[in-house]
């Protein structure tokens, strides 16, 4: 775990290495001052000229004046390294999430890769600064301070030593109990950025309904359980600050006690009053360190969880990449199943297509129809390879889609989704996703061909015109023109409407498809649709059912040979009929 975060250290290792040799330095000059102290104590116990202590007064400026700027640099680099090593964390997990396919990102989910990004870097970042400056400082001072306190005390020292199995034994009860509580809690913390995730994304649904009392309770209920689990985790980690104390100062009573002693009974001889004040000096530090310790550790254990969370991310390989030797060039738009076989785990009792066989020619216009549930978009979603097939072969060009280079084959078939999306940016922004190169003329063309044109030189700044995340200032028929036109721009060889003209009306549609046939007539096009309409000129039409094909024809051949497409025409044409009256 540690080797695969080091990984991001990378620029920030100066600083990082910096950091702990600056705290070096800065202990150092704190554990000899009380040193210089004891000396000068005892100077003026006998005696010395006033010249003697301004000499040593002299000296312990400059050695404070050293300790503060080295301290300064210390927190500098810490601040450097930690806040790089963080930026350089998420950076990585990013660019990891982009490789992922589909597969990948359903086993961790969208909500928990927020978490990941965000909750748990900060965790580390905030251990990493801890490591850097405070887990140097600490077990370093501790070592000065006990070395130097056993020069001046002598024997008296090993007092200290008392208090490490109890310590030892209480820390390791405290990491015992909280480890799987923080397990626990950062799952709920993945759970309760879902819900946010899902209330804010269907915000309007909510106020529709007006469930917002009902949303409040059900986060609230969610919130408190991640409390509950993290006063529960924080009281048994509060342990830690009395635990010490207590030890320590039953080792100041000791000192104080025995000292005290000392100096009365040897009269000066076996301690004295410098090197007494010197020893409670090195008690405060050594006092300060454990309980800097004890911070250092609660933070630790805290990010020992959401460090292996991280790791996981950047370490997951994506289930699907290009093979050794790669194709980069698709002949052509032509299509073929062959007895393929799909299910979207290993885990899952049936699949989700059982047994395709299918060719589709070049510059064939295919319609499929189904209802919910028959594995339409599981179907379509295989051509472009975002997942892959568990038996059998899809071909795309007449090769086998794994020959292909991801990006040459993807860059082949544009895929409108059921939910596509806009991105925050101009309409030629958002265009541009299609071909980061295209000039306006073209991007004139394709949202012409789509109908988005109608619309878009409506808007005051037209094709500068601003959309807002998600595309929210416009509407559903308006988005999907438009991501139909950003599809277009990849000049592609394949392109698959995954019920993408659902939002808009009939004539828009019609018009849509007339402008396919005319303009793009190579392309091989493939429309899933609801709508009997959408599809009925197609070339062929392909009827699904609980992931099989149970028919494939023309419109006028599936209306007197398949029941399941006769049903769902003549009862869309009632419904029409209905509406007419």
């Amino acid at each position: 775990m540690l080797k695969e975060l080091a990984k991001s250290i990378r620029e920030y290792k100066k600083a990082s290495i910096m950091a702990p040799v600056l705290v070096s330095m800065e202990v150092v000059m704190e554990c000899i001052i009380p040193f210089v102290l004891a000396k000068l104590v005892n100077q003026i116990k006998s005696g010395c000229s006033f010249e003697v202590i301004i000499r040593y007064g002299f000296v312990l400026v400059i050695m404070a004046a050293l300790s503060l700027e080295f301290g300064k640099r210390a927190g500098y680099a810490c601040a450097t390294a930690s806040c790089g090593f963080a930026r350089n964390l998420r950076k990585d997990m990013f660019n990891n999430i982009q490789t992922f396919s589909f597969e990948n990102i359903d086993k961790f989910s969208t909500s928990s890769l927020v978490t990941r990004l965000t909750t748990d870097v900060t965790n580390v970042q905030n251990a990493y600064m801890m490591i850097t400056r405070a887990a140097i400082r600490c077990p370093l001072m501790l070592t000065f301070a006990f070395i130097m306190a056993f020069i001046m005390g002598g024997r008296i020292a090993f007092i200290f030593l008392i208090v490490i199995p109890i310590l030892g034994f209480g820390l390791f009860m405290v990491i015992r109990k909280t480890m799987p509580l923080f397990k626990r809690v950062f799952r709920k913390y993945d759970a309760l950025n879902s819900s946010i995730q899902e209330n804010i994304k269907g915000i309007r649904v909510v106020k529709s309904f007006v469930r917002e009392e009902y949303e409040k309770e059900k986060f609230g209920g969610a919130a408190e359980d991640v409390c509950a689990d993290f006063t529960k985790a924080e009281k048994i980690l509060a342990i830690n600050n009395p635990l010490m104390q207590f030890c320590l100062y039953i080792d100041m009573v000791f000192i104080l006690y025995f000292g005290s002693y000392m100096i009365i009974t040897s009269r000066g001889l076996a301690l004295d009053v410098g090197q007494f004040s010197a020893m409670l000096t090195y008690s405060f530090q050594i006092l300060n360190s454990l309980m800097m310790l004890s911070m250092v550790f609660v933070m630790i254990t805290m990010a020992n969880e959401s460090a292996q969370r991280i790791v996981e991310v950047l370490t997951e390989k994506s289930a699907l990449f290009s093979p050794e030797h790669p194709v980069f060039e698709v002949k052509d738009g032509s299509i073929d199943f062959e007895g393929v076989s799909f299910k979207y785990s290993k885990r899952a009792e049936r699949m989700a297509l059982s047994n395709i066989n299918l060719h589709i020619s070049s510059g064939e216009t295919i319609g499929i129809i189904g209802g919910t549930g028959s594995s339409k978009s599981s179907l379509i979603q295989l051509i472009s390879r975002l997942y892959d097939a568990t038996e059998g072969i899809v071909k795309v060009g007449g090769i086998d889609v794994r020959e292909y280079d991801l990006d040459t084959l993807r860059n082949q078939v544009s895929v409108v989704l059921q939910n596509n999306v806009l991105f925050s940016g101009t309409i030629k922004e958002n265009l541009r996703w299609g071909n980061p190169s295209a000039t306006e003329e073209e991007m004139k063309e394709v949202c012409r061909l789509a109908q988005a044109d109608e619309f878009i030189v409506q808007f005051p700044k037209q094709y500068d015109t601003y959309i807002e995340q998600g595309g929210a200032n416009v509407s559903g028929g308006q988005k999907q023109r438009l991501c139909i036109a950003r599809a277009l721009l990849k000049k592609p060889k394949i392109l698959i409407l995954d019920d993408s003209t659902s939002a808009v009306d009939t004539k828009t549609d019609a018009l849509i498809r007339k402008a396919f046939r005319e303009f793009i007539p190579e392309t091989t096009k493939i429309i899933i649709a609801q709508r009997i309409s959408s599809v009925q000129d197609a070339d062929r039409i392909i009827v699904m059912d609980k992931g099989t094909i149970q028919a494939i024809g023309t419109h006028e051949q599936l209306l007197e040979t398949c029941d399941i497409y006769k049903e769902v025409y003549y009862s869309q044409n009632k419904v029409g009929e209905k509406i007419e009256a």
